[in-house]
């Protein structure tokens, strides 16, 4: 139905309006929040009401509850307004001192686990008024190409859903830019005195039960594939979700793991957990940083970005 309605006829504010409402589900709170009148904020619900063709909100001793139609309205009406702060946000100059923008950056969660504490700590002395949200970016189960792998995570920088990504692929299409962030490889992990530890043979290392980091329950990684061209195959006696539970089931037993050198290195030590090379070639990989080179245009964005490049750890592992 909106499609018919001049844009030209519409008040940008009642979509304001509906979603303070909506949030505040009180007529009287609303009106505080917009610093207008509750009868204002009856009129522009009224009017609201003609443009959508549904009551949208229905009276109740303690405020007011949204219909249906109102429900579904929700999450596009306030897409559409953080659309509109972002389109402004352009507009304005840009002051990391003052500014209280937020941003969204997507990673794997061993690798916002790196970047995050330092990055954290030079906000907090450039720009202490920005707020961060963090994604977890997983690969697409079953895809065996970096590029089809992470697909989804160019698919959400270009609509806008996250600023940034954080990605371990170095193909990447010309409409990004991309700086390299560092370089990571893998050591084998397990809790302090582990018999592991003793003798890290690649024998040894076949024989042990392992833990591998997987959100889907998937028991075949990378490691795996590696070990198959050995001839070799080792036993996954557990998967767990995320880097950090990882650590924290690795201190308790005698499971081992192949885990990212600098996510060891910056939180293994509080778990009572140590890295040791591993017995085989696993590899290392780039992390880069991802922008649509047209967001590059925000100079906030575009801020934060070299930010990001400069606050993360030296290139080369110790």
């Amino acid at each position: 139905m909106l499609n018919e309605i001049a844009l030209s006829c519409t008040d940008l504010n009642l979509l304001v309006l509906f979603d303070v409402v909506m949030a505040e589900r009180n007529v009287g709170r609303a009106a505080d929040r917009l610093h207008l009148s509750p009868s204002a904020v009856s009129h522009g619900l009224g009017r609201l009401r003609r443009l959508f063709n549904d009551p949208l909100f229905l009276r109740t001793p303690k405020g007011v509850v949204p219909t249906a139609r109102a429900m579904d309205l929700a999450v596009p009406i306030a897409d559409i307004l953080a659309r509109v702060k972002s389109v402004m946000a352009l507009t304005e100059p840009f002051d990391p001192a003052t500014s209280s923008r937020r941003f969204t950056i997507g990673a794997p969660d061993g690798v916002s686990a790196v970047f995050l504490t330092p990055l954290l700590t030079e906000l907090n002395k450039a720009a202490p008024g920005i707020d961060l949200g963090i994604r977890q970016l997983l690969p697409t189960a079953g895809e065996s190409s970096p590029d089809r792998a992470w697909r989804e995570a160019f698919t959400d920088l270009d609509a806008h859903a996250m600023d940034i990504a954080i990605l371990p692929i170095d193909d990447i299409a010309a409409r990004f830019l991309a700086k390299n962030l560092y370089e990571e490889d893998f050591v084998i992990a397990a809790r302090v005195g582990h018999p592991f530890l003793v003798e890290p043979t690649l024998d040894r290392y076949c024989q042990m039960q392992h833990l591998v980091v997987s959100l889907t329950g998937d028991a075949f990684g990378f490691v795996d594939r590696i070990l198959a061209e050995e001839g070799r195959r080792r036993r996954i006696a557990l998967t767990v979700p995320n880097f950090m539970f990882a650590l924290a089931i690795l201190a308790e037993t005698d499971l081992i793991s192949a885990l990212p050198k600098r996510f060891v290195d910056m939180h293994a030590q509080r778990f009572g957990v140590v890295g040791t090379e591993a017995p085989l070639a696993l590899g290392r990989f780039r992390l880069n940083a991802v922008v649509p080179k047209v967001a590059m245009m925000d100079l906030g964005l575009a801020w934060l970005f070299n930010l990001l490049e400069g606050s993360c750890p030296a290139r080369s592992p110790g």
